[in-house]
C-alpha cells in the first residue's frame, strides 16, 4: 500500500508521544472533556426524562400516535447528528479539534436552552435539530484528541474514565428532569443546562491540540490518501464493531428514551420513579463502565481480542437479567434493573477503545464520525419510532421485551470479531512506529 512518507513520519511521533507518561495538558484535556461529555449526556436525557409531560403539552391524551410523534424529538436529534458527524470529524482530521469542540458545545448548549422556549412542537423540534448539529462536531474529535494524547496501553481505562460520563451524565438527566419537571415544569430543565456548557465550551479554546506538537498539523495539513479512508471499511474488527454498537445503541437509545414512559406503566411515579433509576444508572453503570475498561487493558497481553470478550460477555449476561426485571414486581424489578444496567455498559470503554486502536491516528476523527453515523442511523434512531410504535399499539412490556433480543444479537457480534481484532490493531501499531 502507498503510503505518503510525511504521513507516516507524523503518525510515528504521535505514537511516540502517547507511549510517554501523560503529560498535565493530557490530565487536563481529560478532566475537560469528562465534564463536557457529563453535560452532552445530561442535556440528552432531559428530554426522555420530560417526554411525558412535552407530549402532555402538545399532544391529546387519547391520541394514540402521540408517543410516536414525541419519538421524532430523538430522530431529529440524531438524524442530524449521524450526517453532521462525518462531515466535522472530516474537518477535525484537518483543523484544531478544540476549536471544533468548543464550538460545537457552544451550539448545542444554546440550542438546548431554546428548546425551553420552544412554542409549538414544531419550533421543539427544530431546536433538537440544532443540538444534533453541536454533537456531531463533539462527537468525533473528542475521542480522537485523548487517544492521541494517551498510551495504547492505558487508552482503555482512559476511555472508560471519558465514558464514565455517560451512566452518570444520562442519570443527572433523568434527576434533573423529572424532578425541576415536577416542580417547575419541563421548559426550567432545559433552562438549567445552558450556562455550564457555555463555560465549558470557551475553555476548550484555551487548549492545544496535541498534532501541534506532532508536526505542526494545525498549520500543514498532509496529504490524505483516498485509500487510508476506505481501509477503515475494510477493516473487519472495525466493521463487526460498528455492528455490535449499533445494536447496542439501539438498546441504550431505546431504553433511555422510553424508561419514564415504561416506569409510568409499571405504575412508578414520575419524580421517585426516575430518581430511583438514576440513581441505579449512576451507580451501576459508572462502576461498570471503569471495570470494563481496567478489565480490557489487564487482559490485552494474555487475551488477545480481550476488548471484544469484555465487550459480548458482558451483553450475554444482560439479556436474561433484563428479562427477569420486566417481570418481577417492583422494588424487586429495581435489583434486577441494577444488574442489567451493570453488564449493559460493560462495553463502552472497551469498544470505544478498540475502535481507536484500529484506525490509523491522521483518520482517527474521520473513523469515529463514520461509526457515529452508522450506529445512530440504523441504532438509536430506528429505536426511538419503533419502540414508541409497539408502546403505542401493543404496550410498553413489549417493546422492552423486544430489546431483550437485540441485547442477545450484540453480543455475539462481539464475540464474533474476537479472532479479527487483535490483527487489525497490530498492523495498525506497526504502521505507527
Amino acid at each position: 500500500m502507498i503510503y505518503n512518507r510525511r504521513e507516516a513520519n507524523c503518525n510515528r511521533q504521535l505514537f511516540m508521544q502517547t507511549t510517554a507518561r501523560p503529560s498535565s495538558a493530557a490530565k487536563t484535556a481529560l478532566f475537560l472533556l469528562l465534564g463536557v461529555n457529563l453535560f452532552n449526556y445530561i442535556d440528552r436525557q432531559i428530554l426522555a426524562a420530560l417526554e411525558p409531560d412535552i407530549r402532555a403539552t402538545f399532544f391529546a391524551a387519547d391520541d394514540v400516535h402521540a408517543m410516536t410523534k414525541t419519538g421524532l424529538l430523538g430522530d431529529a436529534f440524531f438524524v442530524t447528528y449521524m450526517i453532521s458527524a462525518p462531515i466535522l470529524g472530516f474537518l477535525a482530521d484537518r483543523f484544531s479539534r478544540w476549536i471544533i469542540v468548543g464550538s460545537a458545545v457552544i451550539l448545542w448548549s444554546l440550542a438546548s436552552g431554546a428548546s425551553g422556549l420552544a412554542a409549538t412542537f414544531a419550533i421543539l423540534l427544530a431546536t433538537r435539530v440544532f443540538v444534533g448539529i453541536g454533537e456531531g462536531g463533539y462527537g468525533p474529535a473528542a475521542p480522537t484528541i485523548l487517544a492521541d494524547l494517551f498510551p495504547i496501553e492505558t487508552r482503555g481505562r482512559i476511555m472508560a474514565i471519558f465514558c464514565s460520563a455517560i451512566p452518570v451524565g444520562s442519570a443527572l438527566g433523568y434527576v434533573i428532569g423529572g424532578l425541576i419537571g415536577a416542580h417547575f415544569g419541563w421548559r426550567w430543565a432545559f433552562y438549567l443546562v445552558t450556562p455550564p456548557g457555555l463555560l465549558l465550551g470557551l475553555l476548550c479554546f484555551w487548549q492545544r491540540d496535541p498534532r501541534v506538537a506532532a508536526d505542526h498539523l494545525a498549520q500543514k495539513s498532509p496529504r490524505r490518501s483516498v485509500r487510508d479512508y476506505l481501509n477503515l471499511f475494510r477493516t473487519r474488527s472495525y466493521l463487526i464493531n460498528c455492528i455490535a454498537m449499533t445494536l447496542m445503541t439501539f438498546v441504550t437509545g431505546g431504553l433511555g428514551f422510553w424508561v419514564p414512559a415504561y416506569l409510568r406503566y409499571r405504575g412508578q411515579s414520575p419524580a421517585v420513579g426516575m430518581t430511583i433509576f438514576g440513581l441505579i444508572t449512576v451507580v451501576a453503570g459508572l462502576v461498570s463502565t471503569l471495570l470494563g475498561g481496567v478489565i480490557a487493558d489487564k487482559l490485552r497481553s494474555r487475551l488477545p481480542g480481550s476488548y471484544f470478550w469484555v465487550s459480548g460477555i458482558g451483553m450475554l449476561i444482560a439479556c436474561p437479567i433484563f428479562i427477569v426485571a420486566l417481570y418481577i414486581p417492583f422494588p424487586a424489578a429495581w435489583i434486577a434493573m441494577f444488574l442489567a444496567i451493570f453488564f449493559l455498559f460493560l462495553n463502552t470503554g472497551p469498544s470505544n477503545t478498540a475502535l481507536a486502536n484500529v484506525s490509523l491516528p491522521a483518520v482517527r476523527a474521520t473513523a469515529f464520525a463514520a461509526s457515529i453515523f452508522v450506529i445512530h442511523a440504523f441504532g438509536d434512531v430506528q429505536a426511538f419510532w419503533l419502540l414508541g410504535y409497539i408502546g403505542g399499539h401493543a404496550n410498553m412490556h413489549v417493546a422492552f421485551l423486544f430489546v431483550s433480543a437485540i441485547i442477545f444479537a450484540s453480543g455475539l457480534v462481539w464475540l464474533l470479531g474476537v479472532k479479527y481484532l487483535p490483527a487489525d490493531t497490530a498492523a495498525v501499531e506497526s504502521r505507527s512506529t
